[in-house]
């Protein structure tokens, strides 16, 4: 479905963030990127939704495809109604609006009323927490709860592929199991393709079917989810683990030179 072709992005005409990101998301895939802070992981996903205009950045070379059309060059909400939606890092909700009215805010753009209220219910059964606080104020819920709705919103949009940037953030592990739990589930009834952005590489990989390692503003390690599990190297640099399985703390691990194959 989506196709990136040695991509490059480039910030105020001056700052190149992007270095020839390659990467491809099959239909009905998870396909997890990964990497440190600062790796341009984000800045991918806003070259594919078409949001870098707003921080003066844009695509200065490669190509982006969706379905073999090119999108690159197209506005966000152009790209939104084919399909492609992004629920931004940070669990960006209207905080003055209620949890409905937030849901709701995905489907703007849609005009079956009766389809909207059917997807409005098939939220609440990925998030039936929702429903209990749907006349709540998205500002009061907890930072779980704020999780929830920007996924749903996202979920009321009829992705045809759904961007998450680092949903796990801030919240704790068992939240994060239950999040995962419900993209999974989604995604295989829904037939939903999933790009999934994240730092916590372990739960990431525990779902996706395919993974891409970025460091630097390149892909320098790709392949299937279990290849990547296995990999010492990613076991070293990003869960923390040796290869004999003693952990290491994050102090030790960040001053570790990367073998000469990731350069």
């Amino acid at each position: 479905m989506l196709k990136l072709n040695n991509i490059e992005v480039t910030y105020l005409n001056v700052i190149r963030v992007l270095h020839g990101v390659s990467l491809n998301v099959p239909d009905g895939a998870i396909i997890a990127l990964l990497g440190a802070n600062g790796a341009g992981k984000s800045t991918t996903l806003k070259a594919i939704s078409g949001l870098l205009h707003i921080e003066e950045g844009e695509v200065t070379d490669g190509s982006i495809e969706w379905n073999g059309e090119r999108i690159d060059k197209k506005g966000a909400e152009e790209i939104g109604r084919m399909g492609i939606i992004q629920a931004l890092e940070g669990r960006r909700v209207f905080g003055h609006l209620t949890a409905e009215e937030n849901l709701m805010v995905g489907a703007f753009t849609r005009r079956d009323r009766h389809a909207v209220k059917r997807d409005l219910e098939m939220v609440y059964h990925y998030f039936p927490r929702l429903k209990d606080l749907r006349h709540n104020t998205a500002g009061y819920l907890s930072g779980g709860e704020q999780q929830m709705l920007v996924i749903g919103r996202a979920m009321m949009a009829t992705p045809k592929l759904m961007m998450l940037d680092e949903p796990s953030l801030g919240l704790a592990p068992l939240l994060v199991e239950e999040i995962y739990n419900i993209i999974k589930r989604f995604n295989t009834e829904q037939k939903t393709s999933v790009l999934l952005v994240e730092q916590n590489v372990r739960i990431a990989l525990s779902i996706a079917n395919y993974g891409y390692v970025m460091e630097n503003g390149r892909v320098v390690l790709d392949g299937t989810a279990e290849l990547l599990r296995n990999n010492e190297d990613v076991k070293e640099f990003y869960i923390g683990l040796s290869a004999v399985g003693a952990k290491k703390s994050y102090r030790e691990v960040k001053h570790y030179k990367r073998r000469k194959r990731w350069l």
